[in-house]
């Protein structure tokens, strides 16, 4: 209020409370007295306020001293505008009587007008963005939403009104009339105009309302079993079970041989299971909805043929190397085309439109029992990436990679069952017997052969019918190998046994002790393991100590898969030495150097670096107590079964909230890439690098275990942020109608006017009334007037003859003004004729509420 004067630095004193407001004339008379006493002594030229009256009524009087000058600072503010003063020339009396100049004729005062005219009435443009239809469901979309698509926009429009400003920089009285009878005051021939937009407060964000309400499911306390009901997983007649017996109980394998089950009925099959507990008619999703969220999840149960493994990859999602497709490094969530992406968008869309939270809980009901028939019928699950679980996603996204893992293993070591007794005789160990009695360096056709051998995955060969293969006694491996139940597998003996488990020719290598070429061994894989798993086993070896015990006992846990590597080389590799195992499996560590022999020949030397010399070494251990077994009878490093249950029964337990909180990445990744592909299209450069950094915030804030909520919150709330500006601009660029221009130059200018008007509080307009810009806000204005008085068209078009007539005939094309500020200013002698000339200055702005003058008057103090 206080810039009304016209100053830039100033000091005010103003009451502490409310309740010690300035209220009589004297107390406020006193304080300026005050004032003007302090400013004299102090020699002080900044201008001194005191507010007056109540604070919501922002009075302000005060004074400024200068040398030889004296400004007074007043202020008028009535509720109701006096008929006399809505105009000009009422003004103008006001100052002149204020002034009381002695000179005759005055000199002339210079006026500066602004009239704002606001416009509520888009009556033209009815906000395009329409709730999506709930109840409208059709092949696989919802509301014109698809599964896995993310809705975006403002409900409502996001801007709610356009402030126009008409101004009149420069007038001189005497050029203007604007009186009570005419004004001359078009806001069409103003010279200046300018433009601000009031945004809606908070307009409802289609994606910022999806996230949101999927992040409340996060402070949810039930479990699936207590928002469904009686659990969908006990048997009749059973209160309480222990849950994974009664999985187990629940999904037994079908009596339906494997090859003749075809893949489409796997989903019905599992569903089946849940409905005898629960009536249809319960279901907090309907069949549809489940039916078609399914087949989006699972597409391959459409399909007739068994499952390949192949990963579905959607033709929407960027490639695979591109920066938006690897934000799942960043955020910790799962890759845009992955089945936990997937689930994760789906379970949001369920909240929302479909049933909330016993929607969700539902969902993940059904999802778990697929999870459970695809491991017991050896059915791939789609949509994962294969190989071990990607540490870089989220949990829930590693362990169903971890379920693959063991529905591939097992898958493998069921096909190696159905192969017959005689095959394997005749892949294994017979031909690598021959091939190890004639080997030749060079044989190609015996490499390939060997490496035809291993075709398969190592559990493919698993001669047992037992799902863990026991280990033989010493005396029956022995046995086994041709050798007499005393004898140690020294080299010397080793040596006559039948090579096994090759899987092809190193290089150059051959064995120290007899010069046989060197063979790499078929190995198991480490088992593979997901985040959770690692840190319970840091744990365990954190808590072994530093004891000699508790030392040994971690070697032995850590070299669990060195021995293998080591059983499987000796098998391959009769007649080894510890020196060939890490030529092979660690060169850094066997030191060659040259050294001229007894004959004064230069031969290369080479022994074990110091590290594997240390005595009671973990690899010297490990070798000794490493016998010749190839890896396919080897004890399993990775129990299939076992991981799968766990796995199976880590996701049964999981309720909502923990649901949630594993996917809310994902969630928040998705609407990261729905935010940037809007921006794309709309080119706004300020979003643009808001988008940024939410990324930066996100990534920061999602790679801890548990994030705060409120950070959480942030994010979601930058993401609306975002989602409503790219709304407003949608909103502009109709309004303006940015795509209709055919002229390239009226384009590029609109479109520089929109940006302005998002990016900057007040936008001036080029060219004022005639520029691009200024005639659309005309028209805008025109068609908002015609709709409020109801005018048709035809009669708007018939209006002939003079401006002068046509305003007194027909709809002026703009409102009256909401906002009327006149700036007078002169320079006069005060208060005699022979005083200095000094400026005098006084604001007024009128509204329909409020009335307010603020006038600065300056007197020569030199003889007064």
């Amino acid at each position: 209020c206080l810039m009304q004067y016209g100053l830039r630095e100033f000091v005010v004193i103003a009451p502490a409370a409310h309740s010690d407001a300035v209220l009589s004339e004297s107390k406020c008379n006193l304080l300026l007295s005050s004032v003007s006493i302090a400013l004299g002594n102090t020699g002080c030229q900044v201008p001194l306020f005191v507010q007056i009256h109540h604070k919501w009524r922002r009075m302000y009087v005060g004074e400024c001293q200068g040398p030889g000058v004296r400004t007074d600072f007043e202020m008028v503010h009535l509720r109701k505008v006096p008929n006399q003063y809505t105009h000009l020339s009422g003004l103008l009396d006001i100052f002149k009587s204020k002034i009381g100049c002695p000179l005759t004729p005055l000199p002339p005062v210079s006026i500066a007008i602004r009239f704002t005219y606001v416009l509520q009435d888009w009556q033209q443009y009815f906000w395009p963005q329409q709730p999506p239809d709930i109840d409208a469901l059709v092949g696989g979309e919802v509301g014109g939403l698809e599964f896995g698509k993310l809705p975006f926009g403002a409900c409502e429009d996001p801007i709610s009104e356009l402030h126009l400003a008409t101004t009149w920089p420069h007038l001189t009285e005497g050029i203007i009339v604007d009186n009570d009878v005419y004004s001359d005051l078009d806001p069409i021939q103003a010279p200046h105009w300018s433009v601000r937009v009031r945004k809606a407060e908070n307009p409802q964000c289609l994606l910022g309302d999806f996230v949101t309400e999927f992040f409340k499911i996060c402070r949810r306390k039930e479990s699936t079993d207590e928002i469904l009901g009686r659990s969908a997983f006990e048997e009749e007649g059973k209160e309480t079970a222990d849950i994974t017996h009664a999985l187990s109980k629940l999904t037994e394998p079908a009596s339906v041989p494997i090859h003749k089950l075809s893949v489409s009925n796997m989903v019905h099959t599992a569903k089946k299971k849940i409905r005898k507990h629960r009536g249809v008619e319960e279901s907090p999703l309907n069949n549809d909805v489940l039916n078609t969220i399914l087949l989006f999840l699972f597409p391959d149960a459409v399909s007739e043929k068994p499952l390949d493994g192949t990963t579905s990859t959607d033709n929407n999602n960027p490639p695979s190397e591109s920066e938006d497709y690897n934000l799942y490094n960043q955020f910790k969530s799962a890759p845009s085309d992955s089945l936990t992406y997937k689930l994760a968008l789906c379970l949001c869309m369920i909240n929302f439109y479909h049933g909330g939270l016993k929607g969700v809980a539902h969902l993940w009901q059904e999802f778990v029992l697929e999870m459970r028939f695809r491991w017991e019928n050896n059915f791939l699950i789609p949509g994962l990436a294969s190989g071990p679980p990607d540490l870089r996603c989220c949990l829930l996204h590693q362990k169903l990679q971890m379920l693959n893992c063991c529905i591939e293993r097992k898958k493998a070591r069921d096909e190696g069952k159905k192969t017959s007794a005689s095959d394997v005789t005749n892949i294994y160990p017979g031909d690598a017997g021959k091939a190890g009695d004639q080997l030749v360096p060079d044989n190609l056709k015996e490499t390939d052969k060997e490496k035809g051998e291993v075709g398969k995955s190592w559990d493919s060969w698993s001669d047992s019918e037992e799902e863990f293969f026991e280990c033989l006694s010493d005396t029956e491996e022995l046995k086994g190998n041709g050798q007499e139940s005393g004898k140690k597998g020294g080299p010397k003996e080793m040596a006559n046994l039948r090579p096994e488990g090759r899987l092809y020719q190193h290089g150059k290598l051959t064995l120290l002790h007899n010069g046989e070429p060197l063979y790499i061994p078929v190995t198991q894989e480490p088992a593979p393991m997901t985040e959770d798993l690692l840190e319970e086993q840091s744990e365990v070896l954190a808590k072994l100590g530093t004891s000699a015990e508790g030392a040994h006992l971690r070697a032995r846990m850590q070299s669990a898969c060195l021995l293998s590597d080591m059983e499987s080389f000796k098998a391959a590799n009769p007649g080894c030495s510890l020196e060939d195992f890490v030529r092979w499996y660690s060169p850094r560590d066997y030191i060659e150097e040259e050294v001229i022999d007894e004959k004064g020949n230069v031969v290369l030397k080479g022994e074990l670096s110091a590290r594997m010399k240390i005595p009671s070494n973990m690899w010297v251990e490990a070798w000794e107590t490493a016998k010749p077994i190839p890896a396919r009878r080897q004890r399993r490093l990775f129990d299939d079964t076992r991981e799968a249950e766990k796995v199976l029964h880590y996701l049964a337990i999981q309720k909502p909230a923990d649901l949630a909180r594993h996917l809310l990445p994902c969630v928040i990744h998705a609407a990261v890439l729905k935010v940037k592909e809007e921006e794309s299209l709309e080119n706004i450069s300020s979003v643009k690098k808001i988008i940024k950094q939410i990324i930066s915030h996100s990534s920061k804030v999602l790679h801890f275990p548990n994030p705060e909520d409120k950070k959480l919150e942030e994010i979601i709330h930058q993401i609306t942020n975002v989602e409503a500006l790219i709304a407003r601009a949608r909103s502009l660029k109709a309004k303006f109608g940015t795509e209709k221009c055919e002229q390239e130059e009226e384009k590029e200018d609109l479109e520089r006017f929109v940006s302005c008007l998002l990016e900057q509080p007040e936008v001036l307009v080029t060219g004022a009334g005639r520029g691009h810009a200024g005639r659309i806000i005309h028209k805008l204005f025109v068609n908002a007037q015609r709709a409020a008085a109801m005018t048709p068209p035809e009669e708007e078009l018939k209006r002939m003859g003079s401006p002068e007539e046509r305003r007194q005939n027909s709809v002026s094309d703009f409102p009256p003004p909401a906002g009327r500020e006149f700036i007078l200013r002169t320079t006069v002698p005060r208060p005699a004729p022979y005083s200095k000339a000094l400026p005098q200055r006084m604001y007024s702005v009128l509204t329909k509420e409020d009335f307010r003058l603020a006038g600065a008057f300056s007197s020569d103090t030199s003889f007064f």
